[in-house]
């Protein structure tokens, strides 16, 4: 369709298959969307050269003495992770929270009712100090989205709870981050998602349950 002769304001470069030009016919031809273009024979994108390509060619070039094949994945990591951090801000922002903010509130969240933890577990699931932490539940709880409360099994201790609007302000924003990552990974399939998350599992489990 693109290119070629024009033969009475109809371009000749495609016709359909068993269906000859006759003066006067003119074809209805609309552009089509390649990415979603689903053929007998879909083309792969695994020949496409990205920027890791390139920049692993280089130092193979200027040192060629060196294995840099751990760049090929974790360069690619990293570069998605890039990625991901400005889809997060912008799924955070159309609700008016900031990542850590996004990341505190999930932990309750996750907590399931009555969505309250100890400032010590929140320490152990967002991996931040405790002065951090503190300072943290201090801007939530001035905002309305968490409350401190007493501890009763600890008279010393206190224990942090989502409000109905920081509950709400998570779950919208949740709904609003993983639109962004299913664009991420439009590129591949459910199986193609699945055996990479399984991948990735085996990298990251010895970190997750090693000592400390």
């Amino acid at each position: 369709m693109l290119g070629g002769a024009v033969r009475g304001g109809v371009p000749t470069a495609w016709e359909p298959a068993g269906v000859a030009w006759q003066p006067g016919i003119i074809l209805d031809v609309k552009m089509i969307d390649f990415k979603r273009l689903h053929v007998d024979r879909p083309i792969t994108l695994i020949s496409m050269e990205d920027e890791v390509d390139r920049l692993v060619g280089a130092w193979r070039r200027e040192r060629p003495d060196l294995d840099v094949e751990p760049l090929e994945v974790l360069s690619r990591i990293s570069r998605l992770a890039r990625h991901l951090d400005r889809a997060r801000r912008l799924a955070f922002s159309e609700h008016h929270l900031e990542s850590w903010e996004f990341d505190v509130l999930t932990a309750l969240r996750r907590a399931g009712s009555p969505y309250q933890l100890s400032p010590g577990q929140l320490l152990t699931q967002t991996l931040v100090t405790s002065g951090t932490m503190t300072n943290r539940i201090d801007r939530l709880t001035k905002k309305g989205l968490v409350e401190r409360l007493p501890d009763p099994s600890d008279r010393r201790g206190v224990l942090v709870r989502l409000t109905t609007e920081g509950r709400d302000r998570a779950d919208r924003a949740l709904a609003g981050l993983l639109t962004q990552e299913r664009a991420i990974l439009a590129e591949l399939s459910r199986e193609q998602r699945r055996e990479l998350a399984g991948l990735l599992r085996r990298l990251t489990a010895p970190f997750d349950n090693g000592p400390g």
